[in-house]
């Protein structure tokens, strides 16, 4: 089946998806995207998605071309046109085409795209076996906290990961983890307090982050957001890290190597089931 994707108004054929050459997304990473799972084809935790494509819009000053409902039918039409069970719908939005010039262009319409990606989420063979990790310096800039479509640093650090044939690569900035190059970083201590970075400008405030809380505290767990160094890190009893496409991953290698006992541990799984029973739920 031909995949149909969105582009400022039009659902086209995803071959004949196109925007200009003078969008200021594809000249300047002037832009920013968001990411929603759909499992058993409905959107997961929609709602909180939108609120920080919303946020992140209104951080480099671009007008949300379009109000929460409209983005959400936008997300049901191509989720219903794909005919995609689980996966994902990527959506973003830049400044718009003009002329190539720094700053703003005073007359350009923002762009609008989205499609959707099938993946495999319930049945991940990675959330079985565990996931490896790297550890890179972070050389980003100071607004992570907003999802930007400049994504260098996190395509070098990905791939540094995948050279080291791990999933996943957990940034370093002056000793501390501060996320995943796609993912939120937790550990679970010796004594079983589960620990993540508190947020600031210094990283993404992630949707999946965000319920994984709520739902630890809602079933007892005990968790700090605090800083955690690469040294926690190796010497923790487990890890994992959170994001929409992933949901929750145990990690069970750092740096080559083995964390904890080298298998999926208990806090992480435990998580991963409520989080899919969470997802199950909700819209």
């Amino acid at each position: 089946m031909t995949r149909t994707a969105y582009v400022n108004g039009q659902y086209l054929p995803l071959e004949q998806a196109a925007v200009s050459v003078m969008d200021r997304g594809f000249l300047f990473a002037d832009g920013i995207y968001e990411v929603s799972a759909v499992l058993g084809g409905r959107l997961v935790d929609n709602a909180g998605h939108l609120a920080r494509l919303a946020r992140s819009l209104a951080e480099i000053g671009i007008s949300n071309p379009h109000p929460i409902e409209e983005w959400v039918r936008i997300e049901t039409e191509l989720v219903s046109r794909n005919g995609l069970d689980e996966g994902l719908v990527y959506m973003q939005v830049t400044r718009g085409a003009a002329e190539r010039d720094f700053s703003f262009p005073k007359d350009a319409v923002p762009t609008v795209v989205a499609f959707t990606q099938a993946k495999t989420i319930r049945a991940n063979p990675l959330a079985e076996t565990g996931a490896k990790v790297v550890t890179v310096p972070d050389i980003r800039w100071q607004r992570r906290d907003i999802k930007s479509v400049a994504l260098l640093a996190q395509v070098l650090a990905k791939q540094a990961a995948a050279e080291a044939g791990a999933a996943e690569a957990f940034m370093v900035e002056d000793g501390a983890i501060t996320e995943g190059s796609s993912s939120t970083a937790f550990i679970v201590t010796r004594e079983g307090t589960i620990v993540t970075r508190p947020l600031s400008n210094a990283l993404l405030p992630g949707i999946t982050r965000r319920a994984v809380i709520a739902l630890a505290a809602e079933f007892g767990l005990t968790l700090e957001e605090r800083l955690f160094s690469v040294e926690e890190l190796h010497g923790a009893a487990e890890a994992f890290y959170t994001s929409a496409s992933a949901f929750v991953m145990p990690v069970v290698s750092v740096d080559g190597e083995t964390l904890g006992e080298g298998r999926p541990g208990p806090v992480a799984r435990r998580l991963r089931e409520l989080y899919f029973t969470f997802a199950e739920a909700r819209d």
